[in-house]
């Protein structure tokens, strides 16, 4: 059995999606039915069912996905047993975080681990944190720095760097202030909203205003915190985002935080993996780097 084919075949059985998992793991459509076809031949099974608008594991094909996890881990790590002990650690880590984690929490880790392993390369990607963890669990990135789910996936292991409020933000000189605030406080059902697509922070936003009774006016949904910034710096509406955003914001200085009433449970911030790659020496290292700082719990 190729070790290859099986790696596809593990991607394409967690993400149901040609697509997806060929993107993922940098082959052609082609190239991935290819792999998948030869193992249906080498087992005698067919490993998924297939129409125009859904892929499906078989139970031959969960057979699999059981055994050839274990058998790519065992691999994986009797590959790093066979190397000399003395070897320094060497190969390619891929963490994905937002804009603005790669400004305030990886800078301090990136540093220590880039001293401890200099052999080691780091390819970073930004993006919005409402896709942190869904990167994970569809194997694209190693490791992600993430807000940690109200409900966390048994298949991952999760470690905390930093507690971050969640507020509401509108512009320092809003267009019509009469219309937007009451007294000093927002008129909830009349002012516009600006608000991630997805994501923890729009579950507790939608829940805040459920458990308030209020029907909100949503201007616009944004993928990525630092776009909810900028709209509302510009005076478009009011915002919801970490605090931290603003921190590192160019556009922080045009907004101001508006307390809201009760507040909104704050973001637990951390490192998220796959349980099952811990283990793994490259993930290991940067995990074990980023515990040793004194703001992890």
């Amino acid at each position: 059995m190729d070790l290859r084919n099986l790696e596809l075949f593990l991607h394409l059985a967690d993400s149901l999606h040609f697509g997806k998992s060929a993107d993922a793991m940098a082959v052609s459509p082609s190239t991935l039915s290819r792999a998948i076809q030869r193992l249906e031949q080498e087992t005698g099974c067919v490993l998924f069912e297939r129409d125009n608008r859904s892929v499906r594991l078989t139970s031959a094909g969960e057979k699999l996905r059981e055994f050839g996890g274990g058998l790519l881990q065992e691999w994986r790590q009797l590959k790093q047993e066979l190397k000399r002990s003395d070897e320094p650690l060497q190969g390619r880590l891929r963490v994905f975080c937002s804009v603005t984690a790669s400004y305030f929490l990886l800078p301090e880790v990136l540093e220590r681990f880039r001293r401890r392993y200099p052999q080691l390369e780091i390819k970073l990607e930004t993006g919005d944190p409402a896709l942190a963890v869904d990167r994970i669990l569809a194997d694209e990135a190693d490791l992600a720095i993430a807000a940690r789910p109200d409900a966390l996936s048994a298949k991952l292991e999760f470690a905390s760097l930093q507690q971050v409020p969640l507020v509401f933000i509108a512009p320092r000189n809003p267009p019509q202030p009469n219309q937007w605030f009451l007294q000093g406080e927002p008129d909830w059902e009349r002012l516009p909203l600006i608000l991630s697509e997805q994501g923890l922070a729009r579950k507790r936003c939608d829940q805040w205003f459920r458990n308030k009774g209020i029907a909100p006016n949503i201007y616009a949904e944004v993928a990525g915190n630092e776009g909810i910034v900028a709209m509302v710096a510009l005076g478009f509406g009011v915002g919801l985002v970490p605090a931290a955003v603003i921190d590192h914001s160019p556009m922080g200085e045009k907004v101001r935080i508006v307390e809201p009433r009760p507040a909104l449970k704050p973001f637990d911030v951390g490192i998220a993996v796959l349980k099952k790659r811990l283990e793994e020496p490259l993930i290991r290292a940067f995990w074990d780097t980023a515990r040793g700082q004194g703001s992890l719990r």
